[in-house]
């Protein structure tokens, strides 16, 4: 079947090499952190190397009793949080982001044991973590109200705008630290309170965060950490997605899950922002530099394991350069991916999160199959978490990989003839998060630009976040935007003042 497995030398390995974690000990924490203290819960979880499986920590497994601590302290730390000028939240942000930028090795490290990325990917993450530090940092200063023009001559009409109260923010695992400041930042910048419930995989990167804040000088109760075990989730979700003290629930994940959430929160009429599900399209049309597609489907699909909300999941090449584009790509594949642990400095791709994680990569791969699609790259589950990165061609509309969210290593390719038959494909899906296209027809590119219906768009680009611009998708793929100007605005209410008895 054309399989290379070149890129899985030394795999087995992994499985029974030790890895240390070498880190600064003020950022290993395993408790929770409430109201400026590090506290623990009745009971722990373990998190794992999801490249070995072996054991990293055990984390203080909070319940709802710890979360509601948590609310607590954040809304009485709120009325203080607030009185702060914008400079001062301001400068109290750019510490924290200096001192991510100081501990990024070590901070990279965590990313790395706990999430599986290699460890230049996990480098990565941290410089955009602490990009959207700075980011808001600045945008703090800039949360400007207005001054509109009355139709009475006794009156003066301002719009002001004060911060929603206390956020709570759920995180995934796939961008432990990132997701937490791309949502935090905004959300300190405007004044809010914080308690974070990162993901259960992936706690230690928001427990040295907490430790980071409370270095830079953030006070007590204004941003709070409570890890849980997947068991005490849903107790913990329901407490700060019920409790009437929260003023906003922030959430990125799954689509089904976002659902649960909106529906918890709707019984108090809480703000919601929700970045979920992605589905996103890759379109390579005929006049497409064919080398550049490929290098920006490789960014595309194999960053941290295909596991980003934003990556691409169905790629769709136009009919004559077809060939060309699956010929370049698996000689790519062959090159350039080198499965291992990440803190291999030869390793470009990790593990999958979990064993179910491959386990679904698997099952997509022999739906495929078996509904007539040929693997000409990987195709194969290997130890524990790993799946080979696959190459499909032949693939069709009918097969599970293009009707629902891989979130791995899978690159299925289906052949187009026209753009309108390209579109139709694309847009074919009950989510909008993300889409990437390859022209280099001037028309073309502003057609498929606004009419594919997603909330962000690659043109002739692989990769697109960035703090500066703005994050979020259409339809099923949530509520909101984070980052840009726009991320902060969602932590803010606009309050109408009307000043009047003034004499003329």
């Amino acid at each position: 079947n054309g399989q290379r497995l070149n890129n899985i030398v030394g795999l087995p390995l992994v499985m029974h090499r030790q890895y240390s974690l070498d880190i600064s000990a003020q950022l290993l924490r395993t408790q929770g952190y409430v109201n400026g203290q590090w506290i623990n819960a009745p009971s722990t979880f373990p998190v794992l190397d999801p490249a070995t499986g072996e054991e990293i920590a055990k984390v203080a497994d909070c319940g709802p009793a710890e979360a509601k601590l948590a609310v607590d302290a954040a809304y009485k730390a709120f009325y203080s949080w607030k009185q702060h000028t914008a400079k001062e939240r301001s400068v109290l942000l750019r510490k924290w982001y200096d001192l991510l930028t100081l501990n990024k090795e070590d901070l990279a490290k965590l990313i790395t044991f706990e999430c599986g990325k290699p460890m230049k990917e996990s480098l990565g993450e941290i410089a955009y973590a602490a990009g959207f530090l700075e980011w808001f940092s600045e945008e703090a200063r800039r949360v400007y109200g207005d001054v509109v023009p009355s139709a009475a001559k006794d009156r003066r009409i301002l719009l002001l705008k004060q911060p929603v109260g206390v956020a709570s923010i759920i995180t995934p695992w796939n961008f432990p630290s990132a997701m937490i400041t791309r949502k935090v930042g905004a959300a300190l910048a405007a004044g809010c309170t914080i308690v974070v419930k990162p993901a259960e995989d992936t706690p230690l990167s928001a427990l040295a965060l907490a430790e980071l804040a409370s270095q830079a000088g953030i006070p007590a109760g204004v941003f709070n950490v409570v890890p849980c075990s997947r068991e005490k989730t849903p107790s913990v979700g329901a407490v700060l997605c019920t409790d009437p003290l929260v003023g906003k629930v922030s959430f990125t994940g799954s689509t089904a899950t976002g659902k649960i959430l909106l529906k918890l929160a709707a019984d108090t009429v809480k703000r919601v922002s929700m970045e979920l599900g992605g589905h996103a399209p890759f379109i390579v049309f005929d006049s497409a530099d064919v080398d550049k597609a490929v290098a920006g489907a490789m960014n595309s699909k194999f960053r941290n394991s295909g596991q980003t909300c934003v990556c691409s999941n169905r790629f769709l090449v136009q009919s004559k350069i077809h060939d060309c584009f699956i010929e370049k790509l698996g000689k790519a594949m062959d090159a350039e991916l080198r499965l291992g642990h990440g803190s291999d400095p030869n390793t470009t791709q990790g593990p999958l999160i979990n064993v179910r994680a491959s386990e679904k990569v698997e099952h997509q791969v022999m739906d495929a199959v078996s509904r007539g699609a040929k693997v000409l790259r990987g195709g194969k589950r290997l130890d524990g978490s790993f799946h080979q990165p696959t190459l499909l061609a032949d693939v069709t509309t009918d097969m599970l990989c293009t009707r629902e969210e891989t979130f791995g290593p899978l690159l299925p390719v289906i052949r187009f003839s026209t753009e309108k038959e390209a579109l139709a494909i694309a847009n074919a899906s009950h989510v909008g998060l993300a889409g990437y296209f390859f022209s280099q027809d001037v028309s073309q590119i502003w057609r498929v630009a606004e009419n594919l219906e997603v909330g962000m768009v690659g043109v002739n680009e692989g990769l697109l976040s960035t703090p500066e611009a703005s994050f979020g998708g259409v339809k099923q793929s949530g509520l909101g935007r984070e980052g840009s100007k726009y991320g902060i605005e969602e932590y803010l209410d606009v309050k109408y003042m009307c000043f009047g008895g003034l004499t003329p």
